[in-house]
């Protein structure tokens, strides 16, 4: 099976930063689509519907929500032992990011992952709480 355990988030004050991590183990093999991968991050606001926030492919394309743009940045590190690592930098923190931020992989589809809902894979959530 695929693990994906995010982690970092936390409360910080309106203008600050933050950085979530997302450990991407287990088997992510696709025999009928080699090395195609879709990841990303999404949030929940209180009392919202869940958005597509930051997202990568295995084309290397980024996508981030409109809300997001130039504040936060999508990177990835192959080098540890984890199959994928995905970092999350959030600068410029408003209140309205305040939400439970998921990140999800999928290893059949490749494209605009942040407007992807049905990916296979999703971790637990990791909360952040931006106060003004």
């Amino acid at each position: 099976p695929v693990q994906l355990v995010a982690s970092w988030g936390g409360s910080v004050e309106s203008g600050g930063s933050l950085t979530l991590s997302c450990d991407v183990s287990g088997d992510t093999t696709r025999p009928a689509t080699p090395n195609t991968y879709c990841m990303g991050w999404f949030r929940q606001p209180p009392g919202g519907a869940r958005q597509g926030v930051a997202g990568v492919d295995s084309d290397v394309t980024k996508n981030y929500a409109d809300s997001v743009q130039g504040r936060f940045s999508l990177s990835q590190d192959n080098s540890k032992n984890t199959v994928y690592l995905l970092y999350l930098q959030m600068n410029s923190l408003k209140p309205e990011d305040t939400a439970i931020y998921y990140c999800a992989a999928d290893f059949a589809f490749y494209g605009n992952c942040i407007k992807y809902y049905g990916m296979d894979f999703w971790g637990k959530g990791t909360q952040v709480t931006i106060s003004s």
